[in-house]
């Protein structure tokens, strides 16, 4: 009986320890990624809707609650950051294109830095 019992305890310690090793990205510390678009707004995404440029509205839409976000192609990164100098030159850059460095979330970004892009 007592066999039986470290037999079953070996076998479910081995599971466990395979299903930890398959599984490292859990463990693994986010990665930082740069992803390059254009500077808008998480309320337009894609469209502008306001009159004037796209750096108008995006300015206009920031100052009505809205978050910056990252276009790039189809895709809209809504950008995360309460720094002040990435959102200085998220205003800066609004309507142009931009490289973010940050970890990305699904289509958010942890945002670490912003620079035009090259």
């Amino acid at each position: 009986m007592r066999s039986g019992l470290i037999r079953i305890a070996v076998c479910l310690s081995t599971i466990a320890f395979a299903v930890v090793l398959s599984m490292p990205s859990a463990f693994a510390a986010p990665k930082t990624e740069s992803v390059t678009g254009q500077v808008g707004d998480s309320m337009c995404g894609l469209k502008h809707e306001m009159d004037g440029s796209a750096a108008e509205c995006t300015r206009a839409c920031i100052k009505q609650g809205s978050k910056y976000a990252l276009i790039q192609g189809e895709k809209v990164y809504t950008l995360e950051t309460k720094d002040a100098a990435a959102l200085s030159e998220l205003d800066k850059l609004a309507g142009a294109n931009a490289t973010v460095k940050g970890t990305v979330t699904g289509t958010t970004i942890a945002v670490t830095s912003v620079a035009p892009a090259k």
